[in-house]
């Protein structure tokens, strides 16, 4: 049997690509230009840090007032409604 090398997996670079946040969205990641994943990373970290995850459904995000103008006035969402809620608020910088 022939050994394959295993291949680093190479970015998307579309993820990689800058984007600049509305004003809704920078009140909660701030207001530079990053990639859709530091987007990401820094929504999780806010959850986290202000304990939005619902304790008893944790693919659920409860809303607060920030968040709530990111999820469109929604109280809460799932995990992947969430990622689809904030890449309306994202648009490519030139």
């Amino acid at each position: 049997m022939a050994e394959q090398k295993k291949k680093k997996r190479k970015p998307n670079p579309a993820f990689m690509k800058p984007m600049q946040p509305d004003a809704q969205l920078s009140a909660v990641v701030g207001d530079r230009p990053m990639p859709r994943t530091e987007v990401t990373k820094k929504i999780w970290d806010y959850i986290k840090k202000n304990n939005l995850q619902d304790s008893k459904n944790k693919r659920m995000i409860n809303a607060d007032e920030k968040l709530k103008s990111v999820f469109n006035g929604k109280r809460q969402v799932s995990m992947f409604e969430m990622t689809k809620l904030v890449n309306g608020h994202l648009k490519e910088t030139r």
